[in-house]
């Protein structure tokens, strides 16, 4: 078990698949004209899709929470531990960061419950807990809650199981562009917000260690905690941080969800840019644990997983300690980690003597 590959995601068969709906998707984008609207382009590609209608520039995103529902599941049959309440912060957070990377606030969010058979439904307290905390994430990004989509697909979702995804529409706030790269430039600053955990990539190779540990998800950390405990801790919310940094009007050049891919996600702007890392976060436990068991190298590990950055805000010149202090005091730990350079695009972890060249993340 050396690679995410081989827990059966291929990011490369993945996004070669998804270059070519993209493809498809934009030939589509004249339409929009039809009703008086029209597409920012360099969106494609980007965390969200940003569009101007009636003089106001919107953000649409959907976005899914993959596997680790099952590791709710799955803890909750081998500990008796409901955290289905998390789950649900979990995917609203993948949803809601994924906006607010372009610049963007959520005004909207719609749930996505899936199942398999009725069988989910009679689990104690899960559905109660899966809305308390879908609700509790909507309240913390200040957005509402739209309504959603509750299907049973049988044959299609396990039987017993619940595929969670969510859709979000946000607003750029009045005066503002949106964040889509095109003002990267050398010399820029890169800092790291910190994560909490796995956050919600990486789930499927989690089940493996899982499934391979005699224990489970029973498994001891060297905190004393549960792997699973653990693992199921939910993604950290950014929308909060990215409403104080615009606020504080600081020279924002663009924001990155670290999700799947990694650290590999910092160049996800098109500029022919080199991101130099030269301080990195502190890995949470739970991280090092998985790449430990996995087994990972490290350039595997921060190809995977968020190892303790999981949101990159870059910024001009001489901005990180006025972003630092603004990040500290909404409550995100971060830190001045690196630099932006002239090309060829690729991201470099000096630490650990890492580079990505930029063909490890084509998007586009």
């Amino acid at each position: 078990m050396d690679t995410y590959a081989s827990s059966g995601v291929d990011y490369e068969v993945l996004d070669r698949t998804k270059r070519a709906a993209g493809a498809a998707a934009a030939a589509s984008a004249h339409q929009l004209a039809a009703h008086g609207g029209r597409e920012f382009p360099a969106s494609r590609g980007q965390s969200a899709y940003v569009f101007e209608l009636g003089g106001q520039t919107l953000a649409f995103v959907l976005e899914c929470l993959g596997t680790k529902s099952l590791v709710a599941l799955e803890y909750a049959r081998q500990t008796g531990h409901n955290r289905w309440a998390d789950v649900a912060r979990d995917t609203v957070a993948a949803v809601v960061n994924d906006l607010a990377s372009v610049g963007a606030l959520p005004l909207v969010v719609n749930a996505y419950f899936a199942t398999g058979s009725d069988d989910w439904f009679a689990l104690p307290g899960a559905m109660d807990e899966l809305v308390r905390g879908w609700s509790a994430a909507c309240a913390e990004s200040g957005a509402t809650w739209g309504g959603g989509e509750t299907p049973t697909l049988r044959g299609l979702v396990t039987a017993g199981a619940i595929e969670l995804a969510g859709s979000s529409v946000g607003a750029v706030p009045a005066g503002r562009a949106p964040l889509l790269g095109a003002d990267l430039r050398a010399g820029d600053e890169i800092v790291l917000i910190g994560s909490n955990g796995l956050h919600a990539n990486g789930a499927s190779l989690a089940r493996a260690v899982a499934a391979a540990a005699p224990a489970g998800w029973a498994t001891p950390l060297p905190s004393g905690r549960h792997l699973g405990d653990a693992v199921l801790d939910p993604t950290v919310n950014y929308v909060p941080l990215v409403r104080a940094l615009l606020a504080a009007d600081l020279p924002i050049t663009y924001l990155a969800h670290i999700t799947g891919h990694g650290w590999r996600k910092i160049m996800r702007a098109e500029q022919d840019l080199h991101y130099v890392i030269d301080t990195l976060p502190p890995v949470p436990e739970v991280l090092t644990e998985l790449t430990a068991r996995a087994p990972l190298t490290p350039d595997e590990a921060y190809a995977t997983f968020n190892m303790g950055a999981g949101f990159a805000v870059f910024c001009r010149p001489g901005t990180a300690p006025a972003l630092l202090d603004t990040a500290h005091h909404a409550g995100y730990q971060a830190q001045l980690a690196g630099t932006v350079h002239p090309g060829p695009r690729a991201v470099t972890i000096t630490p650990l003597d890492i580079t990505y060249p930029g063909d490890t993340l084509l998007l586009r």
